[in-house]
């Protein structure tokens, strides 16, 4: 199994509605994506400096099927909004 973990730090601008909008973009992505084994959507609540604002937590069977699911046009639209309304992300990926 591949787990894809990506975490996000948002834009001082909108920042609350925008997390809320990207959390309910991405996780409407597992019924339009069937590679996508598990999806889990986290905002964070921790004020440390080091924090980031959102967390994405998804599974896969397969590095093939993460490739799909990051060219796959739906995920495409969602990164398209996440490019505007975030500063900076950062990712993992590994295999269990």
């Amino acid at each position: 199994m591949i787990v894809h973990i990506v975490m996000f730090a948002f834009k001082e601008e909108n920042k609350e509605q925008n997390i809320q909008k990207v959390k309910k973009l991405l996780e409407e992505l597992p019924l339009k994506i069937s590679e996508l084994k598990s999806l889990e959507v986290g905002i964070n609540f921790d004020t440390a400096p080091r924090a980031m604002d959102l967390s994405l937590h998804t599974a896969f069977a397969t590095k093939e099927d993460l490739d799909s699911y990051a060219v796959n046009e739906e995920h495409q639209k969602v990164v398209t909004v996440i490019k505007e309304v975030t500063e900076f992300t950062k990712v993992v990926d590994y295999i269990v």
